[in-house]
């Protein structure tokens, strides 16, 4: 099956359906035969995008994703999103004493080389920064996110929930184009309809994804 892509640059396109994969964890089998089936049927259906964070599954469904990439030809057929920027006392992060905020060039590089790592790939496809950080210094976290794609580990770069000032704000310190702002509208949280999340983002041209997921 053929779904319509997404352009998202001139060398990447997404899958216009996306397998969020917050619960990879979840399942009682999360052995990588069952994982890599899991992705084949995705690929039946013309789904070959896959959403990661590094923060899912107490920050260990990148490392059950790169288990079912080892020894197969998936890479070669998938796109790979991923996030950081939330650290949680939970997995490598146990010793934080509350879940916090951070996107310091510090931290955005070790999130990048540790999804790479964990995933074991070469470059993620689209690095999004989780959720916007009121101490947030955009012009280190710009730059960051510049130097990501400079150095090859990153294709392209965007967001996740940001308010439209927010997403303003960073992109006003970058030279790297913000591609998309993954935003969580569904039945159950119509308010982007209304409150000018979705209208900002057609009118920019940004890639807006409906997300029917947590809150993190």
């Amino acid at each position: 099956m053929t779904l319509d892509r997404v352009q998202i640059q001139s060398d990447l396109q997404f899958s216009r359906i996306v397998y969020g994969m917050w619960r990879l964890g979840d399942d009682t089998d999360t052995g990588p035969a069952h994982i890599r089936a899991k992705i084949e049927a995705c690929l039946e259906q013309g789904i070959t995008t896959m959403d990661q964070a590094d923060i899912y599954g107490g920050y260990e469904a990148e490392e059950l994703l790169g288990a079912a990439l080892k020894g197969s030809d998936l890479r070669d057929r998938i796109e790979i999103i991923t996030k950081c920027g939330i650290v949680a006392p939970a997995g490598r992060h146990s010793g934080a004493r509350v879940k916090h905020y951070d996107t310091s060039a510090a931290h955005i590089e070790a999130s990048i080389d540790a999804s790479l790592r964990l995933m074991g790939i070469e470059r993620i496809d689209m690095l999004l920064i989780h959720r916007p950080d009121p101490m947030m210094d955009p012009a280190e976290t710009g730059a960051a996110l510049d130097a990501a794609v400079a150095s090859g580990k990153v294709r392209s770069v965007g967001v996740s929930n940001f308010r439209p000032h927010d997403l303003s704000l960073l992109q006003s310190a970058m030279s790297q184009r913000l591609v998309a702002n993954q935003i969580e509208m569904s039945l159950n949280c119509i308010e982007p309809f209304s409150n000018g999340d979705l209208a900002a983002l057609q009118q920019d041209g940004q890639i807006g994804r409906a997300s029917c997921r947590e809150r993190v």
